[in-house]
């Protein structure tokens, strides 16, 4: 039996920052974050309401340009490239407040969430057989390929969720940023979105995921990092984490 080599037993780095900083006006929302998320794992993001997280994700993904500080995706700088960038780069995520296209199918609300930016590609895609049994296929892992020719707007708040995931999965990233995606979501699919997470895991996904459902968090993460007032406080396993008197004065003010 081969030794484990070097590479094998240490932790793989996959998202990291190093000191950064955004602010708004008076009001600084990520203060000299320095996080490092592990590649192949599902690590959990969560700290009390304000702490930056959503800020946090916007800096990494694109959506807005840290004041300082850098981003590093396996080893290579994204910061402050624009989101379709980091998104080719293996970068996928959803929102907190869901974003789907409310009078499209479900169908084509997939279609368009392909990789590429080309209007005509897109339109090109839904008249091609491997792209449209592709969509299916997701469809069919998240639990709404029932609903392929309905409206999005017809569909609940959930299946919205599955939705929007269903969007990122086409895209086909390696990490999967997810920002409360049990937010305003019944129990019952909490549990299948956990399951999906669980699996896509298994073969190879990484996971970022923002949640204020600690029971989620606890079950699900393999690494969890804290956020308070814009940065770090703790990291470590969920068992570590619930055990931290800086998450308990965090959460707690004890």
């Amino acid at each position: 039996m081969n030794a484990p080599t070097a590479q094998s037993t240490r932790t793989l780095e996959s998202l990291s920052t190093v000191a950064m900083t955004k602010s708004f006006g008076g009001v600084t929302a990520v203060d000299g974050a320095t996080v490092t998320f592990q590649e192949g794992k599902v690590n959990g993001l969560i700290g009390p309401n304000g702490s930056g997280k959503t800020t946090f994700f916007n800096c990494v993904t694109g959506m807005i340009k840290p004041d300082s500080g850098e981003v590093r995706y396996r080893g290579q700088a994204i910061t402050g490239k624009s989101p379709d960038r980091i998104a080719r780069a293996g970068i996928g995520r959803s929102f907190q407040l869901c974003r789907v296209f409310p009078r499209m199918t479900v169908m084509e609300n997939l279609l368009v969430a392909v990789r590429s930016t080309s209007i005509r590609r897109q339109l090109r895609s839904a008249h091609d057989p491997e792209e449209l049994e592709r969509a299916r296929s997701w469809l069919r892992r998240v639990g709404i390929d029932h609903l392929e020719h309905a409206e999005a707007r017809n569909l609940s708040y959930g299946q919205q969720k599955l939705l929007e995931l269903a969007g990122v999965l086409m895209g086909e990233p390696d990490t999967i940023m997810l920002d409360e995606p049990a937010g305003g979501v019944n129990p019952a699919l909490i549990g299948r979105i956990a399951t999906l997470v669980r699996e896509l895991n298994e073969e190879g996904k990484t996971f970022i995921i923002v949640e204020h459902n600690m029971e989620m968090v606890m079950s699900l993460c393999d690494h969890v990092v804290v956020f308070d007032r814009g940065r770090q406080i703790a990291e470590g396993t969920p068992e570590i984490i619930q055990q931290d008197p800086r998450v308990l004065e965090a959460y707690l003010g004890v």
